[in-house]
Protein backbone atom coordinates (compact mmCIF):
# COMPACT_ATOMS: atom_id res chain seq x y z
CA UNK A 1 0.00 0.00 0.00
CA UNK A 2 1.06 3.56 -0.62
CA UNK A 3 1.79 5.99 2.20
CA UNK A 4 -1.09 8.01 3.59
CA UNK A 5 -1.37 11.39 1.90
CA UNK A 6 -1.67 14.36 4.21
CA UNK A 7 -4.29 16.27 2.30
CA UNK A 8 -7.80 15.82 0.99
CA UNK A 9 -9.19 17.75 -1.93
CA UNK A 10 -12.67 16.79 -3.03
CA UNK A 11 -14.91 18.42 -5.61
CA UNK A 12 -18.51 17.32 -5.16
CA UNK A 13 -20.74 16.67 -8.16
CA UNK A 14 -24.19 18.27 -8.32
CA UNK A 15 -26.72 17.23 -5.69
CA UNK A 16 -30.35 16.59 -6.30
CA UNK A 17 -33.45 15.33 -4.51
CA UNK A 18 -34.33 11.65 -4.78
CA UNK A 19 -37.95 12.31 -3.88
CA UNK A 20 -40.61 14.79 -4.99
CA UNK A 21 -41.57 15.43 -1.37
CA UNK A 22 -40.22 18.46 0.46
CA UNK A 23 -37.78 18.32 3.33
CA UNK A 24 -35.78 15.40 1.96
CA UNK A 25 -32.03 15.76 2.35
CA UNK A 26 -30.19 15.83 -0.99
CA UNK A 27 -28.21 12.76 -1.97
CA UNK A 28 -24.82 13.77 -3.29
CA UNK A 29 -22.89 11.63 -5.72
CA UNK A 30 -19.40 10.39 -4.98
CA UNK A 31 -16.84 12.81 -6.44
CA UNK A 32 -16.08 12.03 -10.04
CA UNK A 33 -13.14 14.40 -10.44
CA UNK A 34 -10.01 14.82 -8.32
CA UNK A 35 -10.35 11.47 -6.58
CA UNK A 36 -6.58 11.19 -6.99
CA UNK A 37 -6.33 13.65 -4.11
CA UNK A 38 -7.95 11.22 -1.67
CA UNK A 39 -5.73 9.79 1.08
CA UNK A 40 -4.72 6.20 0.37
CA UNK A 41 -5.37 3.36 2.78
CA UNK A 42 -2.28 3.04 4.93
CA UNK A 43 -2.41 -0.64 5.90
CA UNK A 44 -3.13 -4.01 4.38
CA UNK A 45 -6.76 -5.08 4.22
CA UNK A 46 -7.97 -7.43 6.93
CA UNK A 47 -9.59 -10.75 6.00
CA UNK A 48 -13.04 -9.26 6.50
CA UNK A 49 -12.19 -6.18 4.45
CA UNK A 50 -10.93 -8.43 1.64
CA UNK A 51 -14.19 -10.35 1.63
CA UNK A 52 -16.22 -7.18 1.12
CA UNK A 53 -13.83 -4.75 -0.56
CA UNK A 54 -15.76 -4.71 -3.84
CA UNK A 55 -18.70 -3.14 -1.98
CA UNK A 56 -16.55 -0.45 -0.34
CA UNK A 57 -16.65 3.26 -1.07
CA UNK A 58 -13.56 5.10 -2.29
CA UNK A 59 -14.42 8.32 -0.45
CA UNK A 60 -15.00 6.80 2.99
CA UNK A 61 -12.89 3.63 2.82
CA UNK A 62 -10.18 4.70 0.31
CA UNK A 63 -10.71 1.35 -1.40
CA UNK A 64 -11.81 1.40 -5.07
CA UNK A 65 -14.98 -0.61 -4.58
CA UNK A 66 -18.35 0.13 -6.18
CA UNK A 67 -20.02 1.90 -3.20
CA UNK A 68 -22.58 -0.93 -3.00
CA UNK A 69 -23.13 -0.77 0.76
CA UNK A 70 -23.45 3.00 0.60
CA UNK A 71 -26.04 2.70 -2.17
CA UNK A 72 -28.17 0.31 -0.11
CA UNK A 73 -27.88 2.46 3.01
CA UNK A 74 -28.63 5.82 1.43
CA UNK A 75 -30.52 5.28 -1.85
CA UNK A 76 -32.21 1.88 -2.07
CA UNK A 77 -33.09 1.35 1.59
CA UNK A 78 -36.53 -0.30 1.51
CA UNK A 79 -37.18 0.18 -2.20
CA UNK A 80 -37.83 -3.25 -3.67
CA UNK A 81 -38.07 -2.44 -7.35
CA UNK A 82 -39.06 -4.94 -10.03
CA UNK A 83 -37.71 -8.48 -10.20
CA UNK A 84 -35.01 -8.83 -12.85
CA UNK A 85 -33.81 -12.05 -14.49
CA UNK A 86 -30.05 -12.24 -15.05
CA UNK A 87 -28.84 -14.92 -17.42
CA UNK A 88 -25.47 -16.37 -16.42
CA UNK A 89 -23.81 -18.11 -19.36
CA UNK A 90 -21.04 -20.09 -17.74
CA UNK A 91 -19.81 -23.51 -16.60
CA UNK A 92 -22.96 -24.29 -14.63
CA UNK A 93 -24.16 -23.24 -11.19
CA UNK A 94 -24.78 -25.14 -7.97
CA UNK A 95 -28.48 -24.28 -7.77
CA UNK A 96 -28.75 -25.91 -4.32
CA UNK A 97 -26.12 -23.69 -2.72
CA UNK A 98 -27.32 -22.27 0.59
CA UNK A 99 -26.77 -18.68 -0.53
CA UNK A 100 -28.13 -19.08 -4.08
CA UNK A 101 -31.07 -21.49 -3.90
CA UNK A 102 -33.53 -18.67 -3.14
CA UNK A 103 -32.45 -16.56 -6.14
CA UNK A 104 -32.40 -19.22 -8.88
CA UNK A 105 -34.85 -18.60 -11.73
CA UNK A 106 -37.75 -21.00 -12.02
CA UNK A 107 -39.50 -21.51 -15.35
CA UNK A 108 -43.07 -21.60 -14.10
CA UNK A 109 -44.34 -22.81 -17.48
CA UNK A 110 -42.30 -26.02 -17.25
CA UNK A 111 -43.30 -29.05 -15.14
CA UNK A 112 -40.12 -30.44 -13.54
CA UNK A 113 -38.79 -33.82 -14.65
CA UNK A 114 -41.78 -34.95 -16.69
CA UNK A 115 -39.79 -35.40 -19.88
CA UNK A 116 -41.99 -32.95 -21.77
CA UNK A 117 -41.48 -29.55 -23.35
CA UNK A 118 -44.39 -27.98 -21.49
CA UNK A 119 -43.72 -24.39 -22.55
CA UNK A 120 -43.05 -25.42 -26.19
CA UNK A 121 -39.74 -23.53 -26.39
CA UNK A 122 -37.86 -26.57 -27.74
CA UNK A 123 -36.06 -27.37 -24.47
CA UNK A 124 -37.39 -30.26 -22.37
CA UNK A 125 -37.50 -29.74 -18.59
CA UNK A 126 -35.67 -26.41 -18.68
CA UNK A 127 -36.81 -25.57 -15.16
CA UNK A 128 -33.84 -23.40 -14.15
CA UNK A 129 -32.25 -22.80 -17.54
CA UNK A 130 -30.48 -25.00 -20.07
CA UNK A 131 -27.27 -27.01 -20.36
CA UNK A 132 -25.94 -26.78 -23.94
CA UNK A 133 -22.96 -28.98 -23.02
CA UNK A 134 -24.86 -32.02 -21.83
CA UNK A 135 -22.35 -34.28 -20.07
CA UNK A 136 -19.30 -32.59 -21.61
CA UNK A 137 -16.84 -31.07 -19.13
CA UNK A 138 -13.37 -31.02 -20.76
CA UNK A 139 -12.74 -29.53 -24.18
CA UNK A 140 -9.99 -28.47 -26.56
CA UNK A 141 -8.76 -24.94 -27.05
CA UNK A 142 -10.05 -23.47 -30.31
CA UNK A 143 -6.61 -23.41 -31.93
CA UNK A 144 -6.35 -27.17 -31.31
CA UNK A 145 -9.68 -27.66 -33.06
CA UNK A 146 -8.29 -25.69 -36.02
CA UNK A 147 -5.30 -28.01 -36.10
CA UNK A 148 -7.57 -31.06 -36.15
CA UNK A 149 -9.79 -29.59 -38.84
CA UNK A 150 -7.14 -28.10 -41.12
CA UNK A 151 -4.23 -30.46 -40.48
CA UNK A 152 -5.27 -33.16 -42.99
CA UNK A 153 -5.46 -30.50 -45.69
CA UNK A 154 -2.27 -28.55 -45.00
CA UNK A 155 0.17 -30.65 -42.98
CA UNK A 156 3.46 -31.12 -44.83
CA UNK A 157 2.65 -28.58 -47.53
CA UNK A 158 4.80 -25.54 -48.25
CA UNK A 159 3.34 -22.07 -48.65
CA UNK A 160 4.12 -22.08 -52.36
CA UNK A 161 1.83 -25.07 -52.83
CA UNK A 162 -1.19 -23.30 -51.35
CA UNK A 163 -3.77 -21.74 -53.67
CA UNK A 164 -4.95 -18.18 -53.14
CA UNK A 165 -8.37 -19.54 -52.17
CA UNK A 166 -6.84 -21.55 -49.30
CA UNK A 167 -4.24 -18.99 -48.22
CA UNK A 168 -6.23 -17.59 -45.27
CA UNK A 169 -6.95 -21.06 -43.88
CA UNK A 170 -3.31 -22.07 -44.37
CA UNK A 171 -2.09 -19.03 -42.42
CA UNK A 172 -4.60 -19.76 -39.68
CA UNK A 173 -3.37 -23.34 -39.50
CA UNK A 174 0.25 -22.23 -39.22
CA UNK A 175 -0.67 -19.77 -36.48
CA UNK A 176 -2.60 -22.45 -34.57
CA UNK A 177 0.26 -24.91 -34.98
CA UNK A 178 2.79 -22.41 -33.60
CA UNK A 179 0.59 -21.60 -30.62
CA UNK A 180 0.08 -25.31 -29.94
CA UNK A 181 3.84 -25.90 -29.88
CA UNK A 182 4.35 -22.92 -27.55
CA UNK A 183 1.57 -23.88 -25.11
CA UNK A 184 2.54 -27.56 -24.94
CA UNK A 185 6.18 -26.66 -24.30
CA UNK A 186 5.08 -24.20 -21.62
CA UNK A 187 2.91 -26.81 -19.88
CA UNK A 188 5.62 -29.46 -19.97
CA UNK A 189 8.14 -26.93 -18.69
CA UNK A 190 5.99 -25.92 -15.74
CA UNK A 191 5.33 -29.54 -14.79
CA UNK A 192 9.04 -30.34 -14.94
CA UNK A 193 10.00 -27.30 -12.83
CA UNK A 194 7.33 -27.88 -10.22
CA UNK A 195 8.21 -31.56 -9.92
CA UNK A 196 11.87 -30.67 -9.48
CA UNK A 197 11.04 -28.15 -6.75
CA UNK A 198 8.83 -30.69 -5.00
CA UNK A 199 11.56 -33.32 -5.12
CA UNK A 200 13.76 -30.97 -3.09
CA UNK A 201 11.19 -29.25 -0.88
CA UNK A 202 9.36 -32.38 0.28
CA UNK A 203 12.33 -34.16 1.97
CA UNK A 204 13.55 -30.83 3.39
CA UNK A 205 10.12 -30.18 4.86
CA UNK A 206 9.96 -33.67 6.35
CA UNK A 207 13.35 -33.13 8.00
CA UNK A 208 12.40 -29.73 9.44
CA UNK A 209 9.04 -31.05 10.65
CA UNK A 210 10.84 -33.74 12.57
CA UNK A 211 13.42 -31.32 13.96
CA UNK A 212 10.93 -28.62 15.01
CA UNK A 213 8.11 -30.94 15.98
CA UNK A 214 5.50 -29.20 13.81
CA UNK A 215 4.52 -28.77 10.17
CA UNK A 216 3.42 -25.15 10.35
CA UNK A 217 6.79 -23.65 11.27
CA UNK A 218 7.59 -20.06 10.30
CA UNK A 219 10.61 -18.26 8.92
CA UNK A 220 11.30 -17.13 12.47
CA UNK A 221 11.32 -20.77 13.61
CA UNK A 222 13.77 -21.66 10.88
CA UNK A 223 16.02 -18.71 11.68
CA UNK A 224 16.05 -19.74 15.33
CA UNK A 225 17.63 -23.16 14.73
CA UNK A 226 20.94 -23.19 16.58
CA UNK A 227 24.14 -24.45 14.95
CA UNK A 228 22.59 -26.00 11.82
CA UNK A 229 24.85 -28.34 9.85
CA UNK A 230 25.53 -27.75 6.15
CA UNK A 231 22.57 -29.86 5.01
CA UNK A 232 20.23 -28.08 7.41
CA UNK A 233 21.52 -24.71 6.23
CA UNK A 234 20.53 -25.61 2.68
CA UNK A 235 17.14 -26.83 3.85
CA UNK A 236 16.54 -23.69 5.92
CA UNK A 237 17.41 -21.47 2.98
CA UNK A 238 15.13 -23.37 0.60
CA UNK A 239 12.19 -23.56 3.00
CA UNK A 240 12.53 -19.89 3.96
CA UNK A 241 12.26 -19.05 0.27
CA UNK A 242 9.13 -21.24 -0.07
CA UNK A 243 7.51 -19.37 2.81
CA UNK A 244 7.56 -16.25 0.64
CA UNK A 245 4.85 -17.96 -1.46
CA UNK A 246 2.56 -19.18 1.31
CA UNK A 247 1.92 -18.99 5.03
CA UNK A 248 3.13 -22.58 5.56
CA UNK A 249 5.26 -25.02 3.58
CA UNK A 250 2.38 -27.56 3.33
CA UNK A 251 0.34 -24.79 1.70
CA UNK A 252 3.12 -24.19 -0.84
CA UNK A 253 3.42 -27.93 -1.51
CA UNK A 254 -0.33 -28.03 -2.12
CA UNK A 255 -0.02 -25.13 -4.57
CA UNK A 256 2.81 -26.90 -6.42
CA UNK A 257 0.81 -30.11 -6.69
CA UNK A 258 -2.20 -28.11 -7.85
CA UNK A 259 -0.09 -26.49 -10.56
CA UNK A 260 1.19 -29.87 -11.71
CA UNK A 261 -2.35 -31.26 -11.87
CA UNK A 262 -3.57 -28.21 -13.78
CA UNK A 263 -0.91 -28.29 -16.48
CA UNK A 264 -1.03 -32.07 -16.83
CA UNK A 265 -4.78 -31.66 -17.23
CA UNK A 266 -4.26 -29.12 -20.00
CA UNK A 267 -2.01 -31.57 -21.82
CA UNK A 268 -4.65 -34.31 -21.71
CA UNK A 269 -7.66 -32.11 -22.50
CA UNK A 270 -7.00 -28.60 -23.83
CA UNK A 271 -4.17 -29.75 -26.12
CA UNK A 272 -5.43 -33.25 -26.90
CA UNK A 273 -5.22 -33.89 -30.66
CA UNK A 274 -6.91 -37.30 -30.55
CA UNK A 275 -10.10 -37.18 -28.48
CA UNK A 276 -13.41 -35.79 -29.72
CA UNK A 277 -14.86 -34.45 -26.48
CA UNK A 278 -18.09 -33.29 -28.12
CA UNK A 279 -18.93 -36.75 -29.45
CA UNK A 280 -21.02 -37.56 -26.37
CA UNK A 281 -23.19 -34.52 -27.10
CA UNK A 282 -24.05 -35.80 -30.58
CA UNK A 283 -24.10 -32.32 -32.10
CA UNK A 284 -22.23 -30.72 -34.99
CA UNK A 285 -20.83 -27.37 -33.78
CA UNK A 286 -20.54 -26.17 -37.39
CA UNK A 287 -24.23 -26.68 -38.16
CA UNK A 288 -26.36 -23.88 -36.77
CA UNK A 289 -29.59 -25.45 -37.96
CA UNK A 290 -29.61 -27.96 -35.06
CA UNK A 291 -30.44 -26.04 -31.89
CA UNK A 292 -32.14 -28.34 -29.42
CA UNK A 293 -29.37 -30.41 -27.86
CA UNK A 294 -28.10 -30.78 -24.29
CA UNK A 295 -30.30 -31.15 -21.21
CA UNK A 296 -31.76 -29.35 -18.22
CA UNK A 297 -29.04 -30.42 -15.76
CA UNK A 298 -27.71 -26.89 -15.29
CA UNK A 299 -25.08 -27.68 -12.65
CA UNK A 300 -23.38 -30.20 -14.93
CA UNK A 301 -22.65 -33.93 -14.70
CA UNK A 302 -20.11 -33.94 -11.84
CA UNK A 303 -21.74 -35.05 -8.55
CA UNK A 304 -19.19 -32.94 -6.66
CA UNK A 305 -20.00 -30.01 -8.98
CA UNK A 306 -16.34 -29.09 -9.44
CA UNK A 307 -17.05 -28.09 -13.03
CA UNK A 308 -19.60 -25.57 -11.72
CA UNK A 309 -17.12 -23.66 -9.54
CA UNK A 310 -16.65 -20.74 -11.91
CA UNK A 311 -20.34 -20.23 -12.65
CA UNK A 312 -21.31 -20.58 -9.00
CA UNK A 313 -18.78 -17.93 -8.03
CA UNK A 314 -20.06 -15.59 -10.75
CA UNK A 315 -23.67 -16.08 -9.65
CA UNK A 316 -22.82 -15.27 -6.05
CA UNK A 317 -21.16 -12.00 -6.99
CA UNK A 318 -24.31 -10.95 -8.81
CA UNK A 319 -27.02 -12.10 -6.47
CA UNK A 320 -26.07 -14.17 -3.42
CA UNK A 321 -28.99 -13.66 -1.05
CA UNK A 322 -28.56 -10.38 0.77
CA UNK A 323 -29.20 -10.02 4.49
CA UNK A 324 -29.92 -13.69 5.18
CA UNK A 325 -27.03 -14.10 7.62
CA UNK A 326 -25.52 -16.77 5.40
CA UNK A 327 -22.28 -16.57 3.48
CA UNK A 328 -22.04 -13.23 1.69
CA UNK A 329 -24.09 -10.54 0.01
CA UNK A 330 -24.38 -10.31 -3.75
CA UNK A 331 -24.47 -6.93 -5.46
CA UNK A 332 -28.14 -7.15 -6.44
CA UNK A 333 -31.34 -7.98 -4.61
CA UNK A 334 -34.67 -8.90 -6.19
CA UNK A 335 -32.82 -10.81 -8.92
CA UNK A 336 -33.38 -14.27 -10.35
CA UNK A 337 -30.39 -16.13 -11.81
CA UNK A 338 -31.12 -18.05 -15.02
CA UNK A 339 -28.49 -20.76 -15.51
CA UNK A 340 -27.22 -21.36 -19.04
CA UNK A 341 -24.37 -23.87 -19.15
CA UNK A 342 -22.28 -23.35 -22.28
CA UNK A 343 -18.66 -22.89 -21.09
CA UNK A 344 -16.59 -26.08 -20.75
CA UNK A 345 -13.13 -26.60 -19.27
CA UNK A 346 -11.51 -25.42 -22.47
CA UNK A 347 -12.72 -23.07 -25.16
CA UNK A 348 -16.45 -22.61 -25.71
CA UNK A 349 -18.06 -23.20 -29.11
CA UNK A 350 -19.49 -20.20 -30.96
CA UNK A 351 -22.68 -22.12 -31.64
CA UNK A 352 -23.28 -22.84 -27.95
CA UNK A 353 -22.70 -19.21 -26.99
CA UNK A 354 -24.95 -17.82 -29.73
CA UNK A 355 -27.75 -20.18 -28.73
CA UNK A 356 -27.18 -19.53 -25.03
CA UNK A 357 -27.64 -15.79 -25.57
CA UNK A 358 -30.80 -16.39 -27.58
CA UNK A 359 -32.15 -18.80 -24.95
CA UNK A 360 -31.62 -16.26 -22.15
CA UNK A 361 -33.24 -13.49 -24.19
CA UNK A 362 -36.24 -15.59 -25.21
CA UNK A 363 -36.89 -16.67 -21.64
CA UNK A 364 -36.96 -13.24 -20.04
CA UNK A 365 -33.43 -12.25 -19.07
CA UNK A 366 -32.87 -8.48 -19.05
CA UNK A 367 -29.13 -8.75 -18.23
CA UNK A 368 -26.75 -11.47 -19.44
CA UNK A 369 -23.30 -12.11 -17.95
CA UNK A 370 -20.58 -13.58 -20.20
CA UNK A 371 -17.45 -14.28 -18.14
CA UNK A 372 -15.41 -16.19 -20.71
CA UNK A 373 -13.42 -15.60 -23.85
CA UNK A 374 -11.05 -16.98 -26.49
CA UNK A 375 -8.76 -15.65 -29.21
CA UNK A 376 -9.91 -17.79 -32.15
CA UNK A 377 -13.46 -17.92 -33.49
CA UNK A 378 -14.63 -19.89 -36.55
CA UNK A 379 -18.19 -18.52 -36.46
CA UNK A 380 -18.11 -15.05 -34.84
CA UNK A 381 -21.05 -13.95 -37.00
CA UNK A 382 -23.35 -16.33 -35.12
CA UNK A 383 -22.48 -14.62 -31.84
CA UNK A 384 -22.71 -11.13 -33.34
CA UNK A 385 -26.18 -11.97 -34.65
CA UNK A 386 -27.15 -13.16 -31.17
CA UNK A 387 -25.86 -9.92 -29.64
CA UNK A 388 -27.91 -7.91 -32.15
CA UNK A 389 -30.92 -10.11 -31.34
CA UNK A 390 -30.45 -9.29 -27.64
CA UNK A 391 -30.23 -5.59 -28.49
CA UNK A 392 -33.46 -5.78 -30.43
CA UNK A 393 -35.11 -7.36 -27.37
CA UNK A 394 -33.60 -4.72 -25.04
CA UNK A 395 -31.21 -7.04 -23.17
CA UNK A 396 -27.84 -5.84 -21.81
CA UNK A 397 -24.80 -8.15 -22.15
CA UNK A 398 -22.00 -7.66 -19.60
CA UNK A 399 -18.76 -9.20 -20.84
CA UNK A 400 -15.38 -9.98 -19.25
CA UNK A 401 -12.39 -8.38 -21.01
CA UNK A 402 -9.98 -11.30 -20.44
CA UNK A 403 -6.98 -12.07 -18.27
CA UNK A 404 -3.87 -11.99 -20.44
CA UNK A 405 -2.80 -8.39 -19.91
CA UNK A 406 -3.41 -7.60 -23.59
CA UNK A 407 -4.30 -4.31 -25.21
CA UNK A 408 -7.51 -5.37 -26.96
CA UNK A 409 -7.20 -2.53 -29.42
CA UNK A 410 -4.49 -4.62 -31.06
CA UNK A 411 -5.86 -8.15 -30.66
CA UNK A 412 -9.35 -9.63 -30.93
CA UNK A 413 -10.92 -11.63 -28.13
CA UNK A 414 -14.28 -13.35 -28.53
CA UNK A 415 -17.07 -12.65 -27.79
CA UNK A 416 -16.91 -8.99 -28.74
CA UNK A 417 -19.19 -6.39 -30.25
CA UNK A 418 -16.98 -5.19 -33.05
CA UNK A 419 -14.58 -6.59 -35.62
CA UNK A 420 -11.14 -5.12 -34.90
CA UNK A 421 -11.57 -1.34 -35.19
CA UNK A 422 -14.87 -1.46 -37.06
CA UNK A 423 -18.17 -0.09 -35.78
CA UNK A 424 -19.93 -1.80 -32.87
CA UNK A 425 -22.53 -4.33 -33.99
CA UNK A 426 -24.93 -3.20 -31.25
CA UNK A 427 -25.26 -0.77 -28.34
CA UNK A 428 -26.12 -3.31 -25.63
CA UNK A 429 -22.69 -4.93 -25.05
CA UNK A 430 -20.33 -3.65 -22.33
CA UNK A 431 -16.84 -5.06 -21.72
CA UNK A 432 -15.29 -4.96 -18.24
CA UNK A 433 -11.66 -4.83 -17.08
CA UNK A 434 -10.56 -5.78 -13.55
CA UNK A 435 -9.50 -3.55 -10.65
CA UNK A 436 -7.24 -4.35 -7.72
CA UNK A 437 -8.13 -3.17 -4.20
CA UNK A 438 -4.86 -1.21 -3.95
CA UNK A 439 -5.87 2.26 -5.13
CA UNK A 440 -3.11 4.12 -6.97
CA UNK A 441 -0.60 2.96 -9.57
CA UNK A 442 -1.42 -0.70 -8.89
CA UNK A 443 -5.20 -0.45 -9.01
CA UNK A 444 -5.51 -2.22 -12.38
CA UNK A 445 -5.25 -5.98 -11.93
CA UNK A 446 -1.92 -7.19 -13.30
CA UNK A 447 -3.74 -9.79 -15.44
CA UNK A 448 -6.49 -7.57 -16.84
CA UNK A 449 -6.85 -6.84 -20.53
CA UNK A 450 -7.43 -3.19 -21.39
CA UNK A 451 -8.08 -1.00 -24.44
CA UNK A 452 -9.20 2.53 -25.18
CA UNK A 453 -11.68 1.29 -27.81
CA UNK A 454 -12.49 -2.27 -26.79
CA UNK A 455 -12.77 -2.16 -22.99
CA UNK A 456 -15.58 0.03 -21.70
CA UNK A 457 -15.07 0.34 -17.94
CA UNK A 458 -13.35 -1.30 -14.94
CA UNK A 459 -14.69 -2.99 -11.79
CA UNK A 460 -13.35 -5.04 -8.85
CA UNK A 461 -11.76 -8.32 -9.95
CA UNK A 462 -8.89 -9.22 -7.57
CA UNK A 463 -9.44 -11.55 -4.59
CA UNK A 464 -13.21 -11.61 -4.80
CA UNK A 465 -15.00 -13.64 -2.14
CA UNK A 466 -18.06 -15.51 -3.39
CA UNK A 467 -20.03 -18.73 -3.46
CA UNK A 468 -18.51 -22.01 -4.65
CA UNK A 469 -20.17 -25.45 -4.91
CA UNK A 470 -21.44 -27.51 -1.98
CA UNK A 471 -22.09 -24.53 0.33
CA UNK A 472 -18.49 -23.30 0.26
CA UNK A 473 -16.96 -19.88 -0.41
CA UNK A 474 -13.62 -18.93 -1.94
CA UNK A 475 -11.52 -16.05 -3.20
CA UNK A 476 -11.18 -16.10 -6.99
CA UNK A 477 -9.98 -13.40 -9.33
CA UNK A 478 -10.18 -12.38 -12.94
CA UNK A 479 -12.19 -10.18 -15.25
CA UNK A 480 -14.64 -13.07 -14.83
CA UNK A 481 -15.31 -11.63 -11.37
CA UNK A 482 -15.39 -7.99 -12.52
CA UNK A 483 -18.10 -8.59 -15.12
CA UNK A 484 -20.70 -10.04 -12.70
CA UNK A 485 -20.06 -7.16 -10.30
CA UNK A 486 -21.18 -4.84 -13.10
CA UNK A 487 -24.00 -7.19 -14.09
CA UNK A 488 -25.26 -6.85 -10.52
CA UNK A 489 -25.22 -3.06 -10.75
CA UNK A 490 -26.97 -3.24 -14.13
CA UNK A 491 -29.65 -5.48 -12.63
CA UNK A 492 -30.23 -2.98 -9.82
CA UNK A 493 -30.63 -0.14 -12.32
CA UNK A 494 -33.10 -2.20 -14.34
CA UNK A 495 -34.94 -3.16 -11.15
CA UNK A 496 -35.21 0.34 -9.71
CA UNK A 497 -35.65 2.17 -13.03
CA UNK A 498 -37.27 -0.30 -15.45
CA UNK A 499 -38.11 2.41 -17.98
CA UNK A 500 -34.45 2.68 -18.95
CA UNK A 501 -33.34 0.74 -22.01
CA UNK A 502 -30.31 -1.56 -22.22
CA UNK A 503 -28.52 1.17 -24.16
CA UNK A 504 -29.29 3.71 -21.45
CA UNK A 505 -28.15 1.35 -18.69
CA UNK A 506 -24.84 0.92 -20.51
CA UNK A 507 -24.51 4.70 -20.73
CA UNK A 508 -25.20 5.05 -17.02
CA UNK A 509 -22.61 2.41 -16.09
CA UNK A 510 -19.97 4.13 -18.18
CA UNK A 511 -20.76 7.78 -17.49
CA UNK A 512 -21.44 7.62 -13.75
CA UNK A 513 -18.22 5.90 -12.74
CA UNK A 514 -15.20 7.38 -10.99
CA UNK A 515 -12.36 8.84 -13.02
CA UNK A 516 -8.68 8.89 -12.21
CA UNK A 517 -5.77 10.60 -13.90
CA UNK A 518 -3.16 8.59 -12.05
CA UNK A 519 -0.70 6.54 -14.14
CA UNK A 520 -1.35 2.83 -13.64
CA UNK A 521 0.82 -0.22 -14.23
CA UNK A 522 -0.49 -2.45 -17.04
CA UNK A 523 -0.02 -6.22 -17.34
CA UNK A 524 2.02 -6.21 -14.13
CA UNK A 525 4.89 -4.54 -16.00
CA UNK A 526 6.17 -1.38 -14.28
CA UNK A 527 7.73 -0.23 -17.54
CA UNK A 528 4.28 -0.25 -19.13
CA UNK A 529 2.23 2.59 -17.67
CA UNK A 530 -0.63 4.74 -18.89
CA UNK A 531 -3.12 7.07 -17.28
CA UNK A 532 -6.15 5.18 -16.03
CA UNK A 533 -8.38 7.37 -18.17
CA UNK A 534 -6.64 6.16 -21.32
CA UNK A 535 -7.11 2.40 -20.95
CA UNK A 536 -10.87 2.11 -21.45
CA UNK A 537 -13.51 3.87 -23.48
CA UNK A 538 -15.06 5.57 -20.45
CA UNK A 539 -11.86 5.99 -18.46
CA UNK A 540 -13.87 5.11 -15.36
CA UNK A 541 -14.51 2.50 -12.68
CA UNK A 542 -18.12 1.45 -12.05
CA UNK A 543 -19.83 2.97 -9.03
CA UNK A 544 -23.28 1.72 -8.02
CA UNK A 545 -24.07 4.71 -5.83
CA UNK A 546 -23.43 7.18 -8.65
CA UNK A 547 -25.11 4.91 -11.21
CA UNK A 548 -28.39 4.86 -9.30
CA UNK A 549 -28.32 8.64 -8.92
CA UNK A 550 -27.70 9.14 -12.64
CA UNK A 551 -30.33 6.54 -13.52
CA UNK A 552 -32.93 8.33 -11.42
CA UNK A 553 -32.27 11.56 -13.31
CA UNK A 554 -32.39 9.83 -16.68
CA UNK A 555 -35.64 8.03 -15.82
CA UNK A 556 -37.53 11.25 -14.98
Amino acid sequence: MKNLRTYLLVVLAAAFLMSCGGGVAPIVSTPVENIDALPLKAGALSDEELKTWAAADLLTDTIPGMSVDKAYAEIIKGKKGQAVIVGVIDSGIDIEHEDLKDVIWINKDEVPNNGKDDDKNGYVDDVHGWNFLGDVVAENMEFVRYMKKLGPKFEGKSESAISSVDRADYELYQKAKAEYAQKVAEANGVVARYEQILSQVTPAHQAMTKKLGKEDYTQKDLAGIANPNSTEQQQIGMLSQMLNFGSTVPEVIKQLNGGIDYYKGRLTTHFNLEEDFRAKLNDDPDDFSSKYYGNGDVDGPDPEKKDAQHGTHVAGIIAAKRGNGVGMNGVANNVQIMVVRAVPDGDEYDKDIALAIRYAVDNGAKVINTSFGKYYSPHPEWVWDAIKYAAKKDVLIVNAAGNEGFDLDGIEVYPNDQQKTGPEVADNFITIGALNYDYGSEMVANFSNFGKSNVDVFAPGVKIWSTTPLNTYEFLQGTSMAAPAVAGVAAMIRSQYPSLSAKQVKQVLMNSGLSSKTPVILAGDESQKNNFGNISKSGKMVNMYNALIMASKMAR
